[in-house]
Order: structure tokens, then C-alpha cells, then sequence
């Protein structure tokens, strides 16, 4: 297969290609190492693949059309349809916000145009950090830093191999790193139900809670560091030894790392449990080096987070019905709205996975989406939307805040990108 990305005399793109180095949107760590292959309008993943890349990048795309009222229409007339939806509207709520930089700046604009609210479907994860964050404050770490410094990396959660599938391949375990710290140097530990599967892991410590009591462990390891005195605890698979062994650790890392995922702490009042974590790094670095490191950033999430953030001074869950820009963690919970019966228009921005539909409502919804997009039923108009990073260019933020990675295009459809359409609506207003 040609390796060369020129395209022919017609201005067409040569019909095999591989691209090098391509940045994976399909989680928030945005791996920038993958070799990708396109025969036609088939895409390979040739090296350092996951589930998640594989199934993102070599999803086969079905037929779809800009559809209004269950119709097959011409682009411009779904554009038209939606923009008197949304002119119509007293309080539209745009949803799920699975789109790039580009195309949460459309959404912004579009949203203080139109009066509406702001809110990304993964964003109650997101929350779980921000009430913390807004609290007590935190000190975190990123990836590279993680990769390249971390002595000892505390996991907390059970589900993040699930989440970010390549996350102990390049962080944990790395194979080298720049300042010697490599992976038999390395200790991990787990608190709840993780493991360590690849080759060449160091010292591993398993403490296998259950992830509701991931809190209690860590207010127990913090009270032990302190030197407090505890009753006899009462949880499964851990005992107070390993927490007095775990504390050892902690005083005698050079950097130590606390990581955990949001969507993994998915139970009540789960930000109790990242205001432990954020307390035990508090509390380490008053001897010692620590940092925390939070991941998630799916579906663009951390993206349309920094965006809002950029544009309105505010996290995401932010209104423009007053004419500027308010914020409310809890009123302006778009799933909250819809539950309540507040809104009555939804607008649906799903251009990465074909599993981020839109939540069951009465209202109107409009919804820019991938093609093959699970729709219970059909919205009143359906544009597709091209997918960032394989079907146009695009730009990221990954899951650290940190980074910005460009995003190619791969050339697999000829998808207009959610952006695009996004600014057609709001001149169309």
C-alpha cells in the first residue's frame, strides 16, 4: 500500500493511504502514536491499536441522509428546519456536545444566540471533580509528568483499564521513560478491584474493595499516615496492615501519583470519595511529593468543558436565557431538565460514538450525529456529522487540560463537520 497522503490530478485523494502518528479521539488520552491504513473508504488500524481505537477507527459507516420529520431532505433544508426549531424555541437545551474545539465553539455561539443552556452528556462525571475543585482546590499531575517521574501510582477505581485501555501500557508500564523511572522501579497499587496484566509490571498491591468504600479506605490510610489510632475496619479484602504498609509507601516515594476516572465512581455522593483522594495528596505533600491525575475526557468531554470555560467564564451547565452567561451545577443539569419536564427543545451533539443517543423526551430534538447514531425514534431533524479526527481535521484537549493534539483526516467520508453545520444554523436564525 502507497504510504504517500498526495492526492491525484483531479484534486482526489489517493484511494490507499497510511497515515503515521494519528491521534486517537475515542478517549481522553488521546494516544498520538497509531499507524492507520485506509483502502477506500476502510480504515486499519496497523499499530499500537486498543478496543476502543479498533472500534472507533474500523466502524463501518451506514447510509445516512440530513432527514427532517422522518424525511430525506437536502442539506440546507434540514439546516433551515432546525434554525426555525431553535428560533421557535423559548429555552433550548443543547445536549450531549460530542464534537471537537471547533464545533463547541459553534455550540457556544449558537447557545448565547438562541438563549440556551449548555451541557455535555458526560458531564456528571466531570462534576464529581468540579464540586471538589471549587471546594478545597487539588493538586494534579499529567500524563507525561506521571509517565516519566511517578515512583509510586495509586489507582483508584475498578474500571479504568475499561475506560482508557492503553492507559498502563503508556503510563504505568511504560517501557522507558525520561529520567529513569521505569516500570520495575515502579510500585502500583490498587484500591478496589484493578490489576495489573501486562508484562514487565514492578511491585503491585491490590487492595480490592468495593469501589463505594474506595473513600473509606483512603480516610482510613490518611488518619494512619497522621499517626491516628483506628478501630478495626470492616471491609472486605482489606485490612488495617495493608493500609499501614500502603502508608510506608507513601513516605518513602519520591512522587507519588493518585489517579482516578470520574464516569468509574458512578454512585451517590461520589465526590466524597475524590475529596479523599485530593486530601490524601494534600496531606502527603506536607513531607513529600504527590499529585493527583484524573482521567475520563470521552467524547470530547474536556474539551467542551475548556471551551465553555473560554467563552463564558464558566464550567459547562451554563444558561444564556438571562442574555448572558449563567451557572448552575443543578438547574442547569440538562438530564435534570428533561426529567422535570423544563425545555422544550433539545439539540443532540453525537459525532464520535454511535452509542451516545440522545435521552427519551417529549420535547422536539434535533440532533447532529455519526451516521448510525442509536435513535430510540426518528428526531424531528437528523443532520450527520462527520467524526473528528477520522473524517475531517480537528483539534482536542486531552484528558490532563493540559494538551491541545490536531486531529486528521483520514479521508473516510465525506461528512460535513458538526462545526460547520452548527454556524449554518445560527445564520440561518
Amino acid at each position: 500500500m502507497p504510504t504517500s497522503t498526495a492526492r491525484d490530478a483531479t484534486g482526489s485523494r489517493a484511494p490507499s493511504e497510511l497515515f503515521e502518528n494519528v491521534t486517537c479521539p475515542f478517549c481522553g488520552m488521546l494516544c498520538d502514536d497509531l499507524d492507520i491504513a485506509r483502502e477506500g473508504g476502510k480504515l486499519e488500524v496497523r499499530n499500537n491499536a486498543c478496543g476502543k481505537s479498533v472500534a472507533g477507527f474500523q466502524r463501518a459507516l451506514p447510509k445516512s441522509a440530513p432527514m427532517v420529520a422522518g424525511k430525506v431532505v437536502p442539506l440546507d433544508e434540514a439546516i433551515q428546519a432546525a434554525a426555525a426549531l431553535i428560533k421557535g424555541a423559548e429555552l433550548p437545551l443543547f445536549g450531549g456536545l460530542a464534537t471537537d474545539v471547533d464545533g463547541m465553539r459553534a455550540v457556544m455561539a449558537l447557545a448565547e444566540r438562541s438563549g440556551g443552556i449548555v451541557d455535555h452528556a458526560l458531564s456528571e462525571g466531570q462534576y464529581r471533580n468540579t464540586r471538589v475543585l471549587q471546594t478545597v482546590g487539588w493538586t494534579t499531575s499529567t500524563l507525561t509528568e506521571t509517565r516519566n517521574r511517578a515512583d509510586l501510582i495509586i489507582i483508584v477505581g475498578n474500571d479504568l483499564e475499561k475506560l482508557h485501555p492503553r492507559f498502563l501500557e503508556r503510563i504505568v508500564l511504560p517501557p522507558d521513560s525520561m529520567f529513569g523511572v521505569t516500570a520495575p522501579k515502579r510500585t502500583v497499587v490498587f484500591v478496589g478491584k484493578g490489576s495489573v496484566k501486562a508484562a514487565g509490571a514492578g511491585d503491585v498491591v491490590s487492595l480490592p474493595c468495593d469501589i463505594e468504600q474506595a473513600g473509606e479506605v483512603l480516610g482510613v490510610l490518611r488518619a494512619r499516615l497522621r499517626g491516628f489510632r483506628v478501630a478495626p475496619i470492616r471491609i472486605r479484602g482489606v485490612t488495617l496492615a495493608k493500609i499501614d504498609a500502603l502508608a510506608d509507601l507513601c513516605r518513602k516515594a519520591k512522587y507519588g501519583v493518585v489517579v482516578w476516572s470520574p464516569p468509574s465512581l458512578d454512585f451517590p455522593f461520589a465526590e466524597l470519595t475524590v475529596d479523599q483522594i485530593t486530601g490524601l495528596v494534600k496531606d502527603l505533600n506536607q513531607t513529600g511529593r504527590f499529585a493527583g491525575l484524573s482521567l475520563g475526557g470521552a467524547e470530547g468531554g474536556t474539551a467542551a468543558g475548556a471551551v465553555a470555560t473560554w467563552q463564558s467564564g464558566f464550567p459547562l451547565r451554563v444558561s444564556y436565557a438571562s442574555g448572558a452567561p449563567d451557572y448552575d451545577p443543578y438547574r442547569y443539569a440538562i438530564s435534570r431538565m428533561l426529567a422535570g419536564g423544563e425545555g422544550d427543545l433539545l439539540v443532540w451533539i453525537a459525532s464520535f460514538s454511535p452509542d451516545l443517543a440522545p435521552p427519551p423526551t417529549k420535547v422536539p430534538t434535533i440532533v447532529l450525529g455519526t451516521p448510525g447514531l442509536k435513535l430510540a425514534k426518528p428526531p424531528a431533524v437528523f443532520i450527520p456529522v462527520g467524526t473528528p479526527g477520522v473524517d475531517h481535521a480537528g483539534t482536542l484537549i486531552r484528558c490532563d487540560n493540559v494538551v491541545s493534539l490536531p486531529l486528521k483526516n483520514l479521508g473516510r467520508a465525506e461528512l460535513p463537520r458538526a462545526a460547520d453545520v452548527i454556524a449554518a444554523i445560527e445564520a440561518a436564525l
